[in-house]
């Protein structure tokens, strides 16, 4: 499970998102950061549950997961508006998240196919 794309790409995208938000100004550290933070880690939870779960509830975890990748992208668009990334590192997140979407949405597709 771990070595499917989508963790590989999941994995490398936490390893340069978290350092990246919790670089931000104090005054949006305890708010947006952490914001941004659990939106990814709960993404990766949401993977590793459907990958861990039966046939007939997996498809609800890879929902769940699609969602967060959402707002993840909403959140660092916001952060990128106010200033607290540079535009290149917005353009390395949309890269990192982009691959790792196609990756969720390929599975989402073949989960929709098996049934």
């Amino acid at each position: 499970m771990n070595e499917s794309p989508v963790f590989t790409r999941t994995y490398d995208l936490l390893l340069w998102l978290i350092p990246q938000v919790q670089g931000f100004p104090r005054a949006y550290r305890f708010s947006l950061s952490e914001r941004i933070q659990n939106i990814a880690l709960d993404f990766q939870d949401q993977l590793i549950a459907a990958g861990k779960s039966r046939a007939s509830q997996r498809q609800t975890h890879l929902r769940q997961a699609d969602v967060r990748l959402e707002q993840l992208r909403l959140w660092m668009r916001f952060a990128r508006d106010q200033k607290l990334i540079s535009v290149p590192q917005y353009e390395h997140f949309a890269r990192m998240v982009t691959e790792t979407g196609n990756c969720l949405g390929g599975w989402i597709k073949d989960e929709m196919g098996s049934k």
